[in-house]
């Protein structure tokens, strides 16, 4: 298979046939970029991945659900707790479906940091028999969910002993853990020397800038189409190395308040991705560099705002009033 993106930019032919048989001709002088497919273990393994995706998307909208249901029956239990799958909300719920009064579940509430008042307040509803039978039958179906993710969990732990190097190597990032480092493996392999560069890497799995010019003029900078999984499984890990103390945390601050966040979390994706590729050629875990981009920024841009300020005034009122 040839890159679809290389061979968009070459010429073709009136047919399907005549344009396969061009192809064919330009592959054997080593005209056309090949396509990067991975071993039958990997393609097999991708398919394991991203059922195990699938589970916890479902997983997800069926908690959404019961949130909806609980507010359908009056029931505010969404506001007072941090997850509703935590092990005092799942016993609140459990009583719920029991038909135990407002005083008995506040029983089961545990350590929850809400008061008994906000909890007997959140907990006068209106609880019907049909909203009883399917919370029951919601609470079922998320336990079933739970038992399937923990099959597909060990069968993906059990896969990574062949790259148990690279798959421990992974984890030393901010923001993956053992199932990421798993999903995202799988989604590349462990030899990227195939891509050529940490560029090239970023580019396939479309999080690297986009590079749009015409004329001299610069357009859109959007990233292209790529690896639509692993683009997702770093942006997902993104999210999670910036609440880390790392250098992550510090270059998504210094772009978010100029970029947005969305946009601030691809960038973090994209020094991710690259950083995965320097870990993995040199086969060496992660070390945070502890550069200091606020530090940076200021240094950078310091001069300028002193002008600024000098030019609107602000310099001479602050001198004045000290």
């Amino acid at each position: 298979m040839v890159n679809a993106h290389h061979v968009k930019h070459v010429p073709g032919r009136k047919t399907d046939v005549a344009d396969s048989e061009w192809l064919a001709q330009l592959g054997r002088y080593g005209l056309v970029r090949p396509s990067f497919i991975p071993p039958r273990d990997l393609r097999e393994l991708r398919l394991v991945s991203r059922y195990r995706q699938k589970l916890v998307a479902t997983q997800a909208a069926e908690t959404n659900r019961l949130h909806k249901l609980l507010d359908d029956a009056g029931i505010k239990l969404g506001g007072l707790v941090a997850d509703i799958n935590g092990k005092a909300a799942r016993a609140i719920v459990d009583g719920l479906i029991d038909g135990l009064a407002p005083q008995e579940l506040v029983k089961l509430s545990g350590r929850l940091k809400a008061s008994r008042e906000d909890l007997l307040a959140s907990l006068e509803g209106d609880l019907s028999a049909r909203h009883r039978w399917l919370l029951r039958e919601i609470r079922d179906h998320l336990h079933e969910l739970a038992a399937h993710l923990a099959k597909v969990d060990a069968t993906l732990r059990d896969a990574m002993v062949p790259y148990a190097e690279a798959w421990i190597r992974l984890q030393t990032l901010p923001g993956i853990d053992e199932m990421a480092a798993a999903m995202i493996l799988i989604e590349m392999g462990d030899d990227l020397s195939r891509f050529g560069n940490a560029g090239r890497f970023a580019s396939w799995a479309a999080l690297c800038p986009g590079n749009n010019e015409s004329a001299g003029k610069k357009k859109s900078g959007k990233t292209r189409k790529g690896n639509t999984m692993l683009r997702y499984l770093l942006c997902e890990a993104a999210n999670g190395a910036i609440r880390t103390a790392s250098v992550f945390r510090e270059k998504y601050r210094g772009l978010v308040v100029r970029r947005g966040h969305n946009k601030a979390i691809v960038a973090i994706a994209h020094k991710l991705i690259r950083t995965i590729w320097f870990m993995l050629t040199r086969r060496q875990p992660y070390h945070d560099s502890g550069f200091d981009y606020a530090a940076a920024n200021v240094k950078k841009n310091a001069p300028r705002w002193i002008k600024a300020l000098k030019t609107h005034g602000f310099v001479v009122k602050l001198a004045a009033a000290n």
